[in-house]
């Protein structure tokens, strides 16, 4: 594994290079009638090294995994997780897992501030209650760390697992959206629940150990929960304060979060 975390010295990085697909319109209509695994391997013919794919290594995460291990030369391609520092042990056991299991060419990216050192200079942000710390916070933590590793790696289009049904901004995304100065591919936009839970039974794909014990969807430890009478879905997520991380929506440097 290769840390890609931030140089304390070295400036943050805004946005990344140029995007370029031809016409995005004409790109995206090649793409609706794809299903998942092309659209991974429109975008490697496309891009070459300038492919990458995100992982949070959390519910659903090994259903993107899988379908790039099936890919010729996917290992090359590289996965890039965010590691905050506040995730739960067992999210730490099962990233190790299937890194293990899909041979992955994982890259680490980590804020160039510690846990300590941000928690001493504003607090534990998750805390207060506050919107404006929530995302100071998942800016500091997430947002920034995700683009210096995309710039290091010289990123112009990467692929996340995203879906239509998890949040209302979901909902309005297509196959292919700028984000910060690149493409962002959805290869499981139109999926369903119902298709990913087929998909890992019929694949024989392991669980995050926190599905079992009722989460649907698991982020950093203080952040995340099981379902509840309450909150079900990404509602858990965040505090309860947001729905998104700003790390798949428009915006530089974490505006839009």
């Amino acid at each position: 594994m290769r840390d890609v975390s931030t140089s304390k010295n070295q400036p943050v990085v805004a946005a990344g290079p140029k995007a370029e697909a031809g016409d995005p319109q004409q790109a995206r209509e090649q793409l609706e009638p794809l299903d998942a695994r092309s659209r991974l391997l429109w975008a490697h013919e496309q891009f070459g090294s300038g492919f990458a794919l995100t992982t949070s290594f959390g519910i659903q995460s090994s259903v993107l995994l899988h379908l790039l291990s099936g890919m010729d030369r996917g290992r090359d391609i590289p996965v890039i997780w965010v590691d905050t520092g506040y995730l739960p042990p067992e999210t730490y056991r099962y990233a190790e897992d299937l890194r293990e299991r899909f041979d992955l060419n994982l890259h680490i990216a980590q804020s160039s501030s510690s846990a300590a050192r941000m928690e001493a200079l504003h607090g534990r942000l998750w805390e207060s209650g506050v919107v404006e710390d929530m995302e100071l916070y998942l800016k500091m933590r997430k947002v920034e760390p995700l683009e210096e590793a995309m710039h290091r790696l010289q990123v112009s289009c990467w692929a996340s697992g995203v879906r239509r049904a998890q949040t209302d901004t979901r909902r309005t995304m297509t196959a292919l959206d700028p984000i910060r100065g690149r493409l962002s591919l959805r290869p499981l936009l139109e999926w369903t629940s119902r298709d990913v839970f087929y998909y890992m039974k019929e694949n024989d794909l392991p669980q995050h150990p926190l599905f079992e014990k009722g989460y649907s969807t698991v982020g950093d430890w203080h952040s995340s929960g099981p379902d509840g009478m309450e909150a079900t879905g990404r509602d858990t997520r965040f505090a309860g304060l947001k729905q998104e991380c700003g790390i798949h929506v428009p915006g530089v440097m974490g505006d839009g979060i």
